[in-house]
């Protein structure tokens, strides 16, 4: 079914998303796996080509663009090229927001011009490793001291944790409150007592820095106080919707995309002297999966043109995280199956989009998570 949601301008970025990846990403995405990180160089190459930034406002480097359907291209050909690892998606869509939207007028004009040329690589620091979710159980803490807060803690599981130059931290700035007493704090590289630990060993997306941070008395500026103090929840819960958005969109383009490799290798493939594809099994997989990715993808694009007029809200972007990421991890699975002992290789694209995509369904709210939000909005 012909896609209704994009415009010529909307197609074009696509190419123009396309040939970066094929000039920029992938040729060096083997060593980037090999090293457990990106190189700064595809970060500042992703500015010149303007693909950092996009709703950040002109006056500050961005491209002015605040239509959601830009970012959605943006994820889902990251998606397609099994680029997990170049984290813009984080950058853009996650990060982005809490600047543009909580910074002042003096942060914004320190920090978003090298956001946007990509010489500012972004992080936020919520989990850690007592804490995932529960926002509540987060120990992290700052302590006024006048001009500057001091903060102290942990944080695990950051995605950009090794080359993120500015860190949005949630901490416990009212021990009293719960999770009403946090605040964002930005700490920037070279603050002292700010440590990075390991790049943590995962299982999959191994291009993609993810590590252990530390807090030791670290001097924060009153100054890098990001929105208001005690409001981190109220912010967070704002812009939660929008990374669930980006990690369902990317879901459903990796589980296309692996539809269309599993389909071209059983016509290929042969087994007792004919294609796999001539078995009615295969096809009756193929048939099932294609049918959960369309049916999929038609609820996508109405959540992606929502978002995109300011009308989705927060459950419906949850069934959409939740159903697409399951699904991409459906998919995964049985497409490595009907490779047979060629999905269990690395050197296959099936095997790493099913190493790569095992975070989707966890990452930015657990399904059950997801599953808890919807059903308290319908049952109270």
């Amino acid at each position: 079914m012909p896609r209704q949601i994009f415009t010529e301008e909307h197609h074009a970025f696509r190419e123009t998303v396309r040939t970066f990846l094929a000039k920029e990403v992938t040729p060096h995405y083997e060593q980037w796996d090999q090293d457990g990180i990106v190189s700064r160089d595809a970060w500042r190459a992703a500015g010149r080509q303007g693909l950092l930034g996009l709703a950040v406002p002109e006056e500050y480097g961005g491209g002015g663009q605040s239509d959601f359907r830009f970012s959605a291209v943006l994820a889902e050909e990251f998606a397609r090229a099994g680029a997990a690892g170049l984290a813009v998606g984080l950058h853009n869509d996650i990060i982005g927001p809490y600047l543009t939207t909580l910074g002042t007028e003096e942060q914004k004009r320190r920090w978003l011009p090298g956001f946007c040329s990509g010489e500012i690589i972004t992080a936020i620091a919520m989990t850690e490793p007592g804490a995932g979710s529960d926002l509540q159980g987060i120990r992290t803490s700052a302590e006024d001291a006048g001009d500057h807060w001091i903060l102290n803690g942990s944080k695990t599981f950051i995605s950009n944790g090794i080359l993120a130059d500015l860190v949005i931290v949630v901490a416990k700035t009212t021990p009293e409150g719960g999770a009403h007493g946090l605040s964002l704090l930005v700490v920037e590289r070279g603050m002292e007592g700010f440590e990075r630990g390991r790049n943590l060993d995962k299982i999959g997306q191994k291009a993609q820095d993810t590590a252990e941070l530390f807090f030791r008395d670290v001097r924060v500026p009153k100054e890098n106080l990001l929105g208001e103090p005690n409001g981190a929840f109220v912010h967070l819960m704002t812009h939660l919707a929008q990374e669930r958005m980006t990690i369902a969109v990317s879901g459903i383009a990796a589980a296309e995309h692996l539809l269309e490799i599993t389909s071209r290798y059983v016509k290929e493939r042969e087994a007792f002297g004919r294609p796999l594809a001539k078995l009615q099994h295969i096809r009756f997989e193929i048939a099932e999966m294609a049918t959960e990715c369309a049916v999929t993808r038609a609820f996508l694009d109405r959540c992606i043109a929502d978002h995109a007029a300011g009308a989705l809200d927060a459950v419906h972007a949850s069934m959409a995280k939740w159903w697409a990421t399951e699904l991409q991890k459906r998919v995964a699975d049985r497409c490595l199956q009907l490779h047979g002992g060629y999905g269990y290789m690395t050197e296959y694209r099936v095997a790493k989009a099913f190493t790569d995509g095992r975070i989707q369904t966890i990452y930015g709210g657990t399904t059950e998570i997801m599953k808890e939000i919807i059903g308290r909005s319908l049952l109270g």
